[in-house]
C-alpha cells in the first residue's frame, strides 16, 4: 500500500470550477444594479399582502430592490378586535405600534444541544400588554400571537434582521393562520 504525502493528496481529482470567477462577475453585476436601487419607495409602490398572519404592507423586502440589504420591514394590520396568525421564525424582531393597542401571547422556546438538539416551548404564554408608541421584542423562534383590543385599527411596523435567513437560518413556521385567511 502507498502512502500518499499530503502534498500529492492535495492535487488528486480532475473536477474543475468557475465558483469564484462566478462570485467576481455576480458582485460585479450586483454593484451596477445597486446604484440604481431606490433610497425612498413611496406608500404606493409598498406591496400589500393577504398573509397567514393577517393583512401586511411591505416598507422593505429583498424583493423590492431597494438598497437596503440587511433588514426587512412590514406594517401589519389589525381591525378593531382581531388578531394574527401565529408563527414562529429563527431571528429577532422588533416591533414598533404605530396605532392602536392590544397584547400579545408569547412561547418562549427552550433549546438544548447538550445530548440531542431539543426545542420545546413554554406551555403557557407571557401575555404582554402594548399600546401606541411602544416597542416589542419577539426572541428567536419564540411562537408569538398578537390581539387588538382597542377601538380602532391598530398598525405594527414589524422589523427583522434579513442576515440571519442569508446564514442559513431561514426558519418560519406557520403554527396557526390569521382568521380568515
Amino acid at each position: 500500500m502507498t502512502v500518499l504525502e499530503e502534498r500529492d493528496v492535495a492535487h488528486l481529482g480532475n473536477k474543475t470550477a468557475t465558483f469564484r470567477a462566478d462570485d467576481i462577475r455576480a458582485s460585479a453585476e450586483f454593484r451596477k444594479a445597486y446604484e440604481f436601487a431606490p433610497n425612498v419607495v413611496a406608500a404606493e409602490d409598498q406591496p400589500f399582502e393577504n398573509s397567514p398572519d393577517g393583512l401586511i404592507k411591505h416598507l422593505v423586502h429583498e424583493k423590492m430592490g431597494t438598497r437596503e440589504q440587511c433588514v426587512d420591514a412590514y406594517m401589519l394590520f389589525l381591525k378593531e378586535g382581531a388578531q394574527s396568525g401565529k408563527h414562529r421564525h429563527m431571528w429577532e424582531e422588533v416591533i414598533f405600534v404605530a396605532e392602536g393597542s392590544g397584547y400579545d401571547l408569547h412561547w418562549d422556546v427552550k433549546f438544548d444541544c447538550i445530548d440531542t438538539y431539543s426545542w420545546e416551548w413554554e406551555a403557557e404564554p407571557k401575555k404582554s400588554e402594548w399600546q401606541r408608541g411602544d416597542f416589542i421584542y419577539i426572541p428567536p423562534y419564540s411562537i408569538h400571537q398578537h390581539f387588538n383590543t382597542g377601538k380602532e385599527e391598530a398598525r405594527l411596523i414589524v422589523i427583522s434582521n434579513r442576515i440571519v435567513k442569508a446564514m442559513g437560518f431561514n426558519w418560519l413556521d406557520q403554527v396557526e393562520h390569521a382568521p380568515g385567511f
